[in-house]
Formats: C-alpha cells, sequence, structure tokens
C-alpha cells in the first residue's frame, strides 16, 4: 500500500510540474505601430531655448544654451563652470528623413540631437544614444 501511495504521489506531482509548466505566458515585448506621419517635427512645438550642464573632462559642467528658430536656424552657447572660458556658434540645422534628430552644421562639438517632448538629448560623435551613468546628464530641456 505504501509503495502504491508514493507511485501515485509522484505522478500527481509530476503531472502539475508539467501543468504549470504549459501555463507561461510569453514575455515577448508588444510591437506598437508606428505612425509615420507624425513625428518630432510636425507633431512637436519644438522651436525655443534649451538649457542643461553636459559632463566635462576637467570642470564641474558645460553649461550649454540652444535656440532653435522655426526657419532652421540655431544659435548654441557653451560655458564651462569654474571657468573663464565659454564660445558661441550659429548657423543653420537640419532635420533627418525620420523627423526626429536634427544636426548643426556645426564641427566644434557633438551636433546630432533626438528631439523629445521639451527635450533635446545630445548624441555622441558617431550620431548613437549615449549610454551608460552619465547619459541623463546629456538631456536639455525647454525652457
Amino acid at each position: 500500500m505504501k509503495k502504491l501511495f508514493f507511485v501515485v504521489s509522484m505522478v500527481s506531482l509530476l503531472v502539475c510540474f508539467a501543468s504549470c509548466n504549459s501555463k507561461k505566458e510569453s514575455k515577448q515585448p508588444e510591437v506598437q505601430a508606428i505612425d509615420a506621419a507624425h513625428n518630432s517635427q510636425n507633431s512637436l512645438n519644438w522651436d525655443g531655448v534649451y538649457t542643461g550642464v553636459i559632463p566635462c573632462a576637467d570642470c564641474p559642467g558645460i553649461e550649454v544654451q540652444l535656440t532653435l528658430n522655426t526657419d532652421a536656424t540655431y544659435t548654441i552657447q557653451y560655458s564651462y563652470m569654474e571657468r573663464e572660458h565659454s564660445f558661441t556658434d550659429s548657423g543653420t540645422f537640419k532635420w533627418d528623413e525620420t523627423g526626429n534628430k536634427i544636426t548643426l552644421d556645426t564641427q566644434e562639438m557633438p551636433s546630432d540631437y533626438i528631439v523629445g517632448e521639451n527635450t533635446l538629448t545630445q548624441l555622441d560623435m558617431d550620431g548613437n544614444i549615449i549610454t551608460g551613468e552619465l547619459a541623463d546628464k546629456y538631456v536639455l530641456t525647454k525652457k
């Protein structure tokens, strides 16, 4: 009788484990359709003044003020904190084919930004999103 009870218990346990494994849901992220007709360029109020402090290798930071105008012109000012060094650049910018990224016509500093809701996210010199613990320091916010 003990053997029969043991066998029935083991079979029940195996059936229980098998049924638990078969009920796992797929953890794949839901894919949302992107509306190609709406992008940052035509859906956001992107013109204005954006400010922030970006990291600096040998100072506490670089204060940035970037003004985007509706005529595709810009003015950017960099002020190195705790130094008497600053410079200003101006020119034109262009949108990429997706309408979500702009490129300033400068060679001085990184010139690519992703345009978001009241934000500009600076990209690295190769046009890639900056990652790591300081990534949030490369986001300029609209005044």
